[in-house]
């Protein structure tokens, strides 16, 4: 790896970082509100039994494979490796747009691959912090559909509706990222004054009719990827510190120092949405607040198992979109990663992008592919799955469904070779009960003691175990 690609990692792994070593507001139970509308809260539901997600990150990044569009943020902790000058780097990246050409872009591979997965909803990056559009908006030309960018004369330029409707075409669930703020519009970086900060580059309060516009533009280009591209089931809002004043709490405080009144109207938002979308989920991330759905820990888990709603959006590699020569975690990592996660109860959303030629990495295909064998199998024990105590012991991690079955998750270490002779399983439930290996349906010899249900491993099978990513054992009352 070498030293660009090396500082661009750690850079990921800072952005990671202080959002993760923040307090976390979006992990506030208490705070959380459940929604009042009905039809909200059955696809809420719904989407709980989904379990595992893809988020797709592409753009202008994507050409030099950078952190995102966190450059051009002048911030004093953000990296750019290669520049001593920031307006250059600005120019530069976003003249990225004349670059950007992903002609390998291709959306129904890149939906039976996701399909393929044992992911059941996908959402995709319609815009980063940059700016830049992945659709034809009508409210900018900093955009993909534009004639300055060369993918624009390409049939498939309108990346976000070829790969809604590829996915949605997989029967796959399907939801729209947007970053709230925008770092190329006048509207919020107004080049009059120099950006300080990820904020806004003026006072809001002395120039309100600017910001206006940067409302209404916000506004607008919701409405187009909410209402202009078929059904969306989730809206999924980045960029917190774009809150109104009034929902910043201590806890999000480090990333909200603008002192003034961000609101945008999510309620109008919502509302517009929901008319074309009845029951759309919507997650204004980290704003607490009838508009975050559900909560969104970001490359972390929850502690504990939650009674609410949650998600953890979790890279793949080092950065949500692609970075060359990114560490991507194994299959072993990820389906470990996605069981435990389920066994707090929640789900995990798993973010990885393309090359800006259009391809993912084979490692990313790799793993895909490697998750849905895992899933092909055991998905009995993860989709549409609840909590249950003790959620996880050491290297067992448990799910039910109804009051007779429970599913006991042996996650093997990387290096070990051979399961143990027995595994004790830890079970509230009474009465006669059957343990079956649920990769093949083996019946296992077990015993209730007062530790637990004792469960036999047979010698012959112990060693192959070992390798799978995670072994399913199934216990049912009868």
């Amino acid at each position: 790896m070498n030293r660009i690609t090396k500082s661009l990692l750690l850079t990921s792994l800072l952005i990671s970082g202080l959002l993760a070593q923040s307090t976390y507001a979006q992990t506030e139970e208490k705070s959380y509100i459940w929604p009042k509308d009905q039809k909200v809260m059955e696809n809420l539901k719904a989407w709980q039994g989904y379990k595992f997600g893809l988020l797709i990150h592409m753009g202008l990044y994507s050409v030099d494979g950078v952190i995102e569009s966190w450059g051009l943020c002048p911030e004093d902790w953000i990296t750019r490796p290669g520049y001593d000058d920031y307006y250059k780097y600005a120019t530069d990246y976003r003249n990225n747009k004349a670059k950007f050409n992903p002609v390998h872009f291709d959306p129904r591979k890149w939906a039976k691959a996701f399909k393929g997965s044992g992911a059941k909803y996908m959402i995709y990056s319609t815009k980063h912090h940059d700016g830049f559009c992945l659709y034809d908006s009508k409210f900018t030309d900093f955009k993909v559909t534009d004639k300055g960018c060369p993918f624009s004369v390409n049939p498939k330029s309108n990346v976000y509706k070829e790969i809604m409707d590829a996915s949605r075409k997989e029967g796959l669930a399907v939801g729209a990222y947007f970053s709230k703020p925008d770092w190329t519009t006048p509207y919020f970086w107004w080049p009059y004054y120099p950006p300080k900060d990820r904020n806004p580059s003026y006072d809001i309060t002395q120039h309100p009719e600017r910001w206006k516009k940067f409302v209404e533009y916000t506004q607008n280009q919701i409405n187009e990827i909410t209402t202009e591209y078929g059904k969306v089931d989730i809206l999924w809002l980045d960029g917190c510190w774009v809150m109104p004043k009034s929902a910043i709490t201590p806890k999000v405080a480090e990333f909200c120092k603008y002192p003034f009144d961000m609101d945008i109207n999510m309620k109008l938002i919502a509302e517009k949405a929901r008319k074309t979308n009845p029951g759309m989920l919507v997650v204004d991330r980290w704003v607490q607040g009838e508009y975050e759905n559900y909560l969104t820990p970001e490359q972390k888990t929850m502690d504990r198992a939650s009674t609410v709603p949650w998600e953890s959006c979790i890279t793949m590699g080092g950065a949500w979109g692609w970075v060359p020569g990114d560490q991507y975690k194994s299959v072993k990592e990820l389906v470990q990663l996605l069981v435990k996660i389920v066994a707090k109860g929640g789900n995990l959303l798993l973010g990885v992008g393309p090359k800006g030629t259009g391809e993912f990495e084979p490692a990313v295909y790799d793993r895909l592919e490697g998750m849905g064998k895992w899933l092909t199998t055991n998905g009995e024990a993860i989709y549409g799955t609840v909590p249950v105590e003790p959620f996880q012991e050491g290297k067992i991690a448990y799910t039910a469904k109804g009051p007779d079955t429970i599913y006991a998750i042996y996650m093997p270490e990387k290096n070990e070779t051979s399961l143990p002779e027995t595994l004790t399983i830890k079970t509230n439930l009474k009465g006669k009960l059957s343990a079956v290996l649920l990769s093949d349906g083996k019946k296992l010899k077990s015993k209730i003691t007062p530790e637990g249900l004792v469960v036999g491993i047979p010698s012959s099978i112990r060693t192959m175990l070992a390798q799978e990513e995670a072994v399913v054992i199934k216990i049912s009352r009868f």
